[in-house]
């Protein structure tokens, strides 16, 4: 049996004092017997009825005591926060707590329980649900949570009903109900992405919960075009509280709710009411992003408390009312500028937080003896506090708070991207085109895995139909159809995006045969069906941009030194405490996101599968063609251009001094000595074709050999698909009439530099030699494609980046508005450095094309003279001697704020902009070009100035290299005072700068396909001295030119 607090006057009577004390005993097992014979002198009682009426009848109306009795299981009764608040609550002059016993509970009937004016009851595993409402009906004591409603809770469909009734947002959801003797029988029809239940479709990503609320597993099925399969939640088990599993389809017996998914960037919030007027919110790492539970060095769940918006506040009471628990926990997701409720768990207390346990104690116990106070005639007024005044530490000195960091950044290492033209006519495209409205904007693109699979069955139907007949014509689609169906085929299933089919209306055919589109001329409509595949990230893709992720943390105060350092530093604790305001946006290419994905899970040290990380972190960006462009939708301007480039490069004899000033007008060292390797273009590219065929010979050669014929090449690739990919160039670059398709120079480059890193082990002749003189033509034709001269340049710039270029103005512009960001609530930011930072982060992943065109437009688009500005003089100088931009190519923009100067001044924000070229090429250069370092002092001091003395610094200079991390991220820069600290020994510059040089390619043990890796450029300064005044006129006045352009082409176009 249990203990009740002694009387008035007892513990007195042993020369304790009531607050020594406190007054109430949980009810014990055998082993814990002795807790009753506490030096207190607390008299055992046992709790029979008749024994509280006596003492009732005893005692005076001034030493009558409020009685409150908890009703629960042991496990919740016994546990930490509740022993914890109890403590507190028995500090009330007129509360006694009793704790009913378990045995008391399951055993006796309800006559028999203690008698109590207060009742905190409620429902876990296992406990008589039913028995406690027959109790509160005999005793009728005061409810700290309905028990009635308790049942609601339990059935997740009740739940939503009643959020639904109080107007409170929640996911779009629907009720699937199955009959358990017929599971058959129900309105679930199951696609491929995508469920429909009564009528509505949820597409995925989608949760699966059971409508049993104690039933925790719950699933998140994700689409195809992500990778597929389900995140399966669970009730935590050691450290882990999901796992990824590939199997995609829905279950097929039990009712279920299927809702939308909602992507809150890898964090959910839990949020815990005492009352409608008090709600504590914790942010904890989201179960479904990896599965890892973060714990601290006690084991403990690692979770934040975060301030909620008056919006949620609001919920948080209207949650309370609604559901009649006083005490109530309830999941909050936060997406999309909204909140929604996901989920209410009835009575839950928060688990460590002293703040919290003094609040939640606090709150009830007034609540108490507001209620019953009057009732007992027990004199008593609720005791008036000075509110607590959140006072949040600021930076002091002259140091620089980073406010924003902006990087756009290419994707990833891929496979050779490939592409097969074909001019159809048959019904069966046409009424695919039809089928998925292809008519209403003329063109199509099928990426999901039904229409793969739709063209794959037309394209073998043909087959079938085109049997044996030998014509000319045929053949010649015979070909081109074998072709479409063996890579629709390859890998045997259409997961993830790694093969689209695009179909444009021709109203009269194709216009003129191309170097691939050989058919027969034909009057009439057609469609162009255009096959793209390969172009996947690799996995070596895959590990740079996760080590850039890790890398990129250093950007962020306190994060030298060791990536995960100590707990109270760096960016990790930054977005744990909620004061990092991250957002990733991808372009829709496969490649793309799941770089984006896999650089996410570098920066916060996530540990799983891309899957479930691309899902909740990844934002698609393809609105307004923001990180998108449609590269078949060439400018006029670019169309004229890769005229000219062809007409200058199809001269057969040596470049002319009149040719250098055709083809680099602007002088850039990195074309001029590209032209001095060519020479003559012509015998360059007759060069070029012989090692082709050469190539395609030796590869032959290997598959005619037994012992190499099942060689496996990297990411599984074998020497027929490799074959394939170079006997298609060997077909197009050289056209029938002769000449060479310039157009081609771009894709042997890309073959021949993934070979020559990934498939070395080959032994192949001569491909150095063609990945020299490949190199060298590309390295012409890809940076002059996007113009030759500067208007050229700026003018292709603008129809690709403007849509960006307004989203990173608006980047900065809303960095210094106050914002209802996630914040740290201050009561908490103990330990936590500058608790009033908040960072916003921007992260934009693209191709070539959009990253070429931004660089454009900072270089030409008059963002500074070089003329009058010496540190953008050599900044443009460095630019022009990059001959590549590589994977992984970074433009970073960072904010910085002086709170020591006034905040209208020109001085209190502070750009600097920064840039590296990306991955190293496949063999070291002794003439690559360097820049001045990342944020180097300036020679006027005032960077140097800015760091002096600093403990925190916010300004830091790049990680230097360390060679046991065997890192891809290189730095040959010398170490600051914040480095030194966590790197007892920095190298010597010297010995990193020789680095920089002779560690181009980086080893990983066990790696897929036992492949290099290549390192990667670090962060040039390509000017540290902009004001936020100088980059916003800037960006406006190139987004007002564009817009200006736009109007006087529409303008020409009606009239």
């Amino acid at each position: 049996m249990s203990e009740l607090c002694n009387g008035p006057g007892r513990a007195e009577e042993q020369g304790w004092s009531r607050r020594d004390v406190p007054r109430f005993v949980i009810g014990c097992e055998e082993d814990e017997q002795d807790m009753g014979q506490m030096d207190a002198g607390m008299k055992k009682e046992t709790f029979r009825e008749e024994d509280m009426e006596d003492e009732d009848e005893n005692e005076s109306p001034s030493e009558r005591q409020i009685v409150v009795g908890i009703c629960s299981m042991m496990k919740k009764s016994k546990s930490k926060p509740m022993t914890q608040i109890l403590e507190r609550l028995c500090k009330f002059d007129y509360i006694d707590v009793v704790i009913f016993p378990e045995e008391v509970i399951l055993e006796e009937p309800v006559e028999k329980w203690p008698v109590c004016d207060c009742l905190i009851s409620f429902h876990s595993k296992g406990f008589p649900l039913d028995k406690a409402v027959e109790y509160a009906k005999l005793r009728n004591p005061l409810l700290i949570n309905d028990l009635n409603m308790q049942y609601f809770i339990q059935d997740r469909r009740e739940v939503y009903r009643i959020l639904q009734e109080e107007g409170i947002d929640l996911p779009r959801y629907g009720v699937l109900n199955r009959d358990p003797d017929n599971p058959e029988e129900c309105n679930l029809v199951e696609g491929d992405d995508h469920v429909e239940v009564n009528g509505e479709v949820f597409p995925k990503p989608f949760v699966e919960k059971p409508v049993c609320a104690e039933d925790h597993n719950v699933y998140i099925y994700y689409p195809t075009s992500a990778g597929g399969g389900s995140q399966r939640l669970f009730r935590k088990i050691g450290s882990r509280s999901s796992v990824y599993s590939p199997e995609s389809s829905v279950r097929q017996t039990g009712s279920y709710i299927y809702e939308e998914f909602m992507p809150t960037d890898g964090t959910d919030v839990k949020v815990y009411t005492v009352g409608p007027d008090y709600a504590h919110a914790e942010a904890r790492k989201s179960p479904a992003l990896d599965g890892k539970v973060e714990r601290d060095s006690e084991g403990k769940e690692i979770r934040y408390p975060v301030m909620l918006t008056a919006m949620e506040k609001l919920v948080a009471r209207k949650v309370c009312l609604a559901f009649k628990q006083t005490v109530c926990g309830f999941d909050l997701l936060r997406a999309n500028g909204h909140s929604y409720v996901c989920d209410v768990n009835g009575f839950s207390f928060v688990k460590n937080s002293m703040k919290y346990y003094d609040d939640c104690a606090k709150v009830l116990g007034n609540m108490v003896m507001r209620e019953l106070a009057p009732q007992l005639h027990i004199p008593w007024s609720i005791p008036m506090e000075a509110e607590d005044i959140p006072i949040v530490p600021t930076t002091s000195g002259t140091m620089m708070e980073l406010r924003c960091v902006i990087a756009i950044i290419r994707h990833g290492d891929r496979t050779p991207k490939q592409k097969m033209k074909m001019e159809v006519r048959h019904p069966l495209f046409f009424d695919l085109f039809k089928k998925y409205e292809g008519y209403k904007k003329g063109k199509l693109k099928l990426k999901k895995p039904k229409q793969l699979q739709e063209v794959l069955d037309i394209a073998r139907l043909l087959l079938v139909e085109l049997g044996q007949h030998m014509d000319c014509e045929i053949e010649e689609k015979k070909s081109k159809l074998e072709q479409l169906k063996t890579v629709l085929e390859m890998y045997g299933h259409f997961s993830g995006i790694n093969r689209k089919v695009q179909l444009t209306y021709l109203r009269n055919g194709q216009p003129k045969a191309s170097s691939e589109e050989e058919d027969c001329k034909k009057d009439g409509p057609s469609l162009l069906l255009v096959l793209k595949w390969g172009g996947e990230l690799t996995p070596a893709g895959r590990v740079q941009a996760e080590e850039l992720g890790r890398a990129f943390r250093c950007m962020y105060p306190g994060g030298q030194g060791d990536y995960a350092g100590f707990p109270g530093c760096g960016l990790l604790r930054l977005h744990s405490t909620y004061r990092h305001d991250l957002k990733i946006y991808a372009s829709d290419e496969g490649r793309v996101q799941m770089t984006a994905a896999a650089f996410a899970k570098g920066l916060l040290a996530l540990e799983g599968e891309l899957t479930p990380i691309l899902v909740q972190m990844v934002k698609s960006a393809n609105m307004n063609g923001l990180l998108d462009s449609d590269s078949d939708s060439l400018t006029d301007c670019q169309q004229k251009v890769k005229a000219r480039l062809h007409e200058i490069m199809q001269k057969d004899q040596e470049f002319t001094q009149e040719d250098y000033q055709k083809l680099a007008p602007t002088g850039s060292p990195s074309l001029v000595n590209s032209m001095k390797v060519i020479e003559n273009p012509v015998k360059t590219c007759d060069k070029v074709y012989a090692l082709i065929q050469s190539l395609t010979s030796q590869i032959r050669k290997r598959l005619e050999d037994p012992k190499s014929s099942d060689l496996q090449l990297y990411h599984s690739e074998t020497l027929e698909l490799m074959l394939q990919r170079w006997s298609k160039l060997e077909r197009d670059f050289r056209m029938k009439n002769g000449r060479y398709d310039i157009s081609k120079i771009p894709d042997i480059y890309d073959c021949i530099k993934y070979d020559t890193q990934h498939n070395a082990s080959l032994n192949l002749e001569d491909t150095l030699e063609l990945f020299r003189l490949s190199r060298a033509l590309a390295d012409i034709v890809i940076p002059q494609e996007y113009g030759i001269n500067k208007v050229e340049k700026l003018d292709i710039a603008q129809a690709y980046c403007v849509p960006l270029m307004r989203k990173i103005q608006l980047d900065l512009q809303r960095t210094h508005e106050d914002e209802a960001v996630n914040k740290l609530h201050p009561l908490y930011s103990r330990g936590v450095m500058s608790p009033g930072r908040h960072v916003r982060t921007r992260l934009y992943f693209t191709s070539e094309s959009h990253v070429h065109s931004l660089l454009s437009m900072f270089r030409y688009g008059g963002l500074l003279n070089e003329e009058k500005d010496q540190q953008w003089k050599q900044a443009m100088d460095y630019l022009s001697a990059v001959t590549e931009l590589n994977y992984m190519t970074q433009i970073v923009i960072m904010l910085y704020e002086d709170n020591d100067k006034d905040p209208s001044s020109e001085e209190r924000f502070h750009v600097e902009l920064h840039f590296s070229p990306g991955v190293k090429g496949c063999e070291d250069e002794e003439n690559v070009p360097l820049g001045f370092g990342f944020r180097p002092a300036s020679s006027e001091g005032s960077l140097e100035d800015l760091s002096q003395d600093q403990t925190n610094e916010a300004l830091f200079v790049s990680e230097p290299i360390n060679f046991q991390r065997k890192s891809p991220m290189i730095r040959s820069r010398k170490p600051t005072r914040t480095e030194s600290c966590s790197e007892p020994n920095p190298p010597s510059d010297e010995v990193v700068q020789q680095a920089v040089f002779s560690l181009s390619l980086v080893w990983i043990a066990g790696f897929e396909g036992c492949s290099m890796v290549p390192s990667i450029y670090p962060l040039e300064t390509l000017h540290n001295l902009l004001s936020l005044k100088q980059v916003e006129e800037f960006l406006r006045k190139v987004c007002e030119s564009c817009e200006a352009q736009g109007k006087a082409m529409r303008s020409r176009s009606a009239h």
